[in-house]
């Protein structure tokens, strides 16, 4: 539980942006994370950029995670509806911040979508409960994700849009049975409209994908019942925060039973146009990566030279992969996870 001496609006958002910040940070400095940035490990020009850029952009979002806060803060006090947040628009602002201070690429989309709900549904819970606890920001943060609207939706079509290709997201079929139209239908904007489709209706209907089953979910069933409890448990055990953080990632990583999506999508888009098709295609390799990071954990870890000896072969083989074997969905589920760790009072 955490109390804040103040309960200033401007410092409890403040308090929330800083832990947001230090989370994206934290993240992309610890290692070695298999695949992933680090202090010591970019990622090939074609993926994104470089640790540099991640740091900036875990700066960059900063004002985002303030405002979401604040938003949060006002629903709290019933002086907003909770609709009303746009946490469609907060997105978007976040995206576009991070493309203004650096020209590394997509760093941070994935933590902009968790992080704000995040930081509203924390801003929330101060102003209804004088504190923060787990229970009120799970309660709060399903309840912030279930009232998005179709605005919050087209917010995020564009944004997508203008970020990333079809190459890097793939496309749904116009036969495809599916509730919500591809992001980059000319008409996608119109048919969210027309059919009120809201953002959380729009990720809960991409069931091929576990990143947006986790945001539909509230972040219930990885970053609260995997993440937070690994995060917490290890720091208590080693007290350092580094070993901590990648038990984390491996745990998270290992726990994804048709493994990370991104790599599955990335390998996948190599032979197929459509998102579900390549991700099918794609399974099988991600699911071979997220069982050496269980078998990785068997063996400790960082905690022993065996673990860590495994853990630094598994690095090397997906760093060469140009990117393509980025557990991307893993570090941005091991960001949100710091995030509410730091909300909650983990220090090191």
């Amino acid at each position: 539980m955490t109390k804040l001496v103040s309960s200033s609006r401007q410092e409890i958002a403040d308090y929330i942006m800083l832990c947001g910040q230090l989370a994206s940070i934290v993240e992309v400095s610890t290692g070695p994370k298999p695949g992933s940035v680090s202090k010591t490990a970019d990622l090939p020009l074609r993926r994104a950029g470089t640790y540099e850029h991640f740091l900036t952009g875990g700066v960059a979002i900063g004002p985002t995670i303030r405002e979401a806060a604040l938003r949060g803060i006002r629903a709290g006090e019933k002086k907003l509806k909770i609709s009303n947040i746009r946490i469609g628009n907060l997105i978007k602002q976040g995206m576009e911040s991070v493309r203004l201070w650096h020209l590394g690429g997509d760093t941070h989309s994935g933590p902009i979508l968790l992080f704000v709900p995040i930081a509203a549904a924390s801003g929330k819970t101060f102003a209804e409960k004088g504190t923060l606890t787990l229970e009120g920001l799970q309660e709060n943060i399903s309840e912030v994700i279930s009232s998005t609207t179709s605005h919050d939706a087209v917010d995020f079509y564009q944004v997508m849009r203008m970020g990333c290709s079809p190459e890097e997201l793939g496309r749904l079929s116009e036969t495809a049975e599916v509730e919500v139209p591809d992001i980059f239908d000319e008409e996608a904007e119109s048919k969210i409209i027309s059919q009120g489709i809201t953002l959380y209706e729009a990720m809960k209907a991409c069931t091929w994908d576990e990143f947006a089953q986790e945001w539909a979910n509230g972040l219930k069933s990885t970053c609260f019942k995997i993440g937070y409890p690994t995060l917490i448990n290890s720091f208590r055990e080693t007290r350092d925060i580094n070993t901590a953080t990648v038990e984390a990632f491996l745990t998270i990583l290992a726990s994804f039973e048709q493994g990370d999506p991104c790599i599955a999508r990335w390998v996948g888009l190599k032979n197929a146009r459509d998102i579900r098709e390549a991700v099918n295609i794609g399974r099988n390799k991600a699911q071979e990566i997220s069982h050496e990071a269980k078998e990785i954990l068997k063996l400790g870890g960082l905690r022993t030279k065996e673990g860590t000896e495994a853990l630094l072969e598994l690095d090397q083989e997906l760093s060469q992969s140009e990117g393509e074997l980025y557990p991307a969905t893993a570090a941005d589920f091991t960001a949100a996870t710091l995030f509410i760790a730091f909300l909650l009072g983990l220090r090191f």
